[in-house]
């Protein structure tokens, strides 16, 4: 059985396994998460009860992380931006520092316990504000320069820190409202979150295509691959060396503006499927990899680093990200969803700002400013964060 069928299958045991616990589904956990944990559990046992080990071949997985970023790209939409006003670039400026401090953290425990810098890396910002994409993405560069079994690191720290962001989000802001007495709009105001149309994408003579927002999608994507490839070649053969995945980012965040300025919107809908698709079979192939035995003798070590990263976070949260934002019910909304966006991924943060906003009332502000910064600023404020830490500690 090939890497892709069996991947598939074991996002289906995934989507079973959420679908029948609460917890999981409560939680926000991804079912490629669930499915490939389940299944590096398994190839554990088997390898040390009988010695059996899995080998695949990664490079279609590859081409899927190339894929996802692409989509991530095409829903940056510049005019978007000027919408969220001054909040939206003090919530930027808010990341950026907290990404620092994130990567301060890991890096310093990793100096403190003797460890190569670059697993500290791999426990900050590019595992816990990044993601499980992007968590898998850099252990890719950080094992080929010898960092052994930096992805599963990084995997572990995605994942504690996706069920840990939507835990703290709430209380936090329970705390932050109780504590400081906000006046809050109440449920008898309560409003649903704004949505930003797509706009109308013009089929013309393929109107009649069923099948054409799919091949349009197909063909901007694979543009966004391999324009990005070149670029990506071309900064290397000049001295400056970036993951495949920020080159196809960047060069699709410029076609859908373009596109845009001419007339020519992204479907954002049909792109989002390819996204979900395949980030979902990413995240499963690179869980199913995981080779678990070798990180027994860092069981203490990671629990501890995790620990402080969630106490760092709850912290920043509660004292710069709420003071810096107005101090107000928006604040508290606001530090609940960048609770979820720090530790987890965008869906955790949106998902603590629904929680909240449906017990004390609606928060508009927190819905415009948190899907704008996790849809792609802290994407590339972190590629450029961890690209400074990697220059000085190398």
């Amino acid at each position: 059985m090939d890497m892709l069928s069996m991947s598939i299958g074991v996002l289906f045991i995934g989507m079973y396994l959420n679908s029948r616990f609460g917890f999981l589904k409560r939680n926000y956990i991804p079912p490629a998460v669930t499915g490939g944990l389940v299944f590096s559990v398994i190839s554990t046992l088997l390898f040390l009860t009988w010695q059996v080990e899995f080998d695949f071949d990664m490079r279609f997985r590859d081409l899927l992380l190339l894929v996802f970023f692409s989509t991530v790209g095409l829903s940056a939409r510049i005019s978007q931006l000027t919408n969220g006003g001054r909040a939206l670039l003090y919530m930027v400026a808010v990341a950026a520092a907290f990404l620092i401090i994130q990567n301060i953290v890991g890096v310093g425990f990793a100096y403190v316990m003797d460890a190569p810098l670059g697993y500290g890396l791999m426990a900050g910002s590019i595992s816990l504000a990044g993601g499980h994409g992007t968590a898998a993405a850099w252990a890719v560069e950080a094992e080929s320069v010898g960092l052994v079994r930096a992805g599963e690191i990084g995997l572990v720290f995605a994942t504690f820190g996706l069920v840990s962001g939507g835990l703290l989000g709430g209380p936090i802001a329970r705390l932050l409202i109780g504590r400081n007495d906000l006046p809050t709009p109440g449920k008898e105001s309560r409003d649903t979150a704004p949505e930003v149309a797509d706009g109308p994408v013009r089929a013309g003579v393929f109107a009649d295509y069923p099948l054409f927002p799919v091949l349009r999608a197909l063909l901007i994507l694979a543009l966004c691959v391999s324009l990005g490839d070149m670029v990506n070649r071309a900064l290397a053969d000049s001295g400056l060396k970036l993951p495949g995945f920020l080159t196809s980012m960047f060069v699709a965040i410029a076609l859908t503006n373009l596109g845009e300025a001419f007339g020519h919107p992204s479907d954002l809908r049909t792109i989002g499927g390819f996204g979900g698709v395949s980030l979902h079979l990413f995240l499963t192939m690179s869980m199913m990899t995981m080779q678990l035995w070798h990180l027994s003798s860092l069981f203490v070590p990671v629990v501890l680093l995790l620990a402080l990263q969630v106490l760092v976070m709850t912290l920043f949260a509660t004292y710069v990200v709420f003071r810096v934002m107005g101090a107000d019910y928006d604040a508290a909304v606001l530090a609940a969803g960048f609770t979820g966006l720090g530790l987890g991924a965008t869906p955790v943060a949106i998902a603590n700002i629904e929680a909240v906003t449906e017990h004390y009332g609606p928060s508009p502000k927190s819905f415009l400013v948190i899907p704008l910064v996790g849809a792609f600023l802290i994407d590339l404020l972190n590629a450029g964060v961890i690209k400074l830490f990697i220059k000085l500690i190398y």
